[in-house]
């Protein structure tokens, strides 16, 4: 039997979701904790790759096992440790994939003015105002571009650097940090954090709006904004078709 497992992660002491030979992954603990709960091998497979330190209030993954019991993911989150919590544990089709069969997926990025013990960990502390209506207005400008190769990591080993961006908006919380809210059906490797720079860079004053439509089109990544840090980035939210359940 298929299952989609629903997890959240603190990614502040791990090299990404995908396992890595010389660092620890959130996906490795999580495949370690159910096999020992299921005492047999098993491997997961994630919705996307989240990199080092980078947050996730969801993540889905698939994996292939027989649940003896409906007491599975209150078992597995005591063998988990405190950074990482599953949800929920969900049937689904044979041919369901976690990562393939996803039709989008949402991330955040939040940032702060204020020197907060609190909010340290997960946002990023900006030490500049910003024209966020600036921000805005070029935020919007990513409906119109499918190939965002000048914010993707380089030397990255995928096929084609398109996406299709759906929302992508910054928003005032009521704690007075700033979240920006992109929702795209798939992500490069460093695609939002080097979108978050680039953005900063026009609330700054330092590019203006035609000119961050002008490096999407370059297709460069050396001519776009330095990444903002990854501890202030959330992958929030994943979307399945309906009929792939069970």
């Amino acid at each position: 039997m298929r299952y989609f497992i629903y997890l959240s992660y603190d990614g502040a002491r791990y090299h990404g979701w995908q396992r890595q030979p010389n660092g620890l992954s959130v996906q490795q603990v999580l495949e370690e904790a159910l096999s020992t709960l299921l005492r047999q091998p098993i491997e997961v497979v994630g919705a996307g790759r989240t990199d080092a330190g980078v947050n996730a209030s969801m993540m889905v993954a698939h994996f292939d096992a027989s649940l003896p019991e409906e007491t599975v993911v209150s078992r597995l989150n005591r063998l988990l440790p405190s950074d990482i919590a599953v949800q929920r544990i969900v049937p689904v089709r044979p041919d369901a994939h976690a990562r393939f069969s996803a039709t989008s997926r949402t991330y955040h990025y939040y940032i702060t003015f204020d020197k907060s013990p609190f909010l340290r960990h997960y946002a990023w502390g900006c030490p500049f105002p910003l024209d966020f209506g600036c921000m805005n207005e070029a935020a919007r400008h990513l409906f119109e571009y499918t190939d965002f190769t000048s914010f993707s990591k380089l030397h990255t080993d995928v096929k084609t650097n398109n996406c299709r961006i759906m929302k992508a908006e910054w928003v005032r919380q009521a704690d007075g940090t700033w979240m920006f809210e992109v929702q795209a059906d798939r992500f490069l490797r460093n695609m939002v954090r080097a979108i978050v720079g680039t953005l900063v860079d026009v609330g700054r004053g330092r590019m203006t709006v035609q000119q961050f439509c002008d490096i999407i089109e370059r297709k460069d990544r050396c001519a776009a904004g330095q990444s903002v840090p990854g501890n202030a980035l959330f992958l929030a939210n994943i979307t399945y078709p309906g009929d792939i359940f069970l």
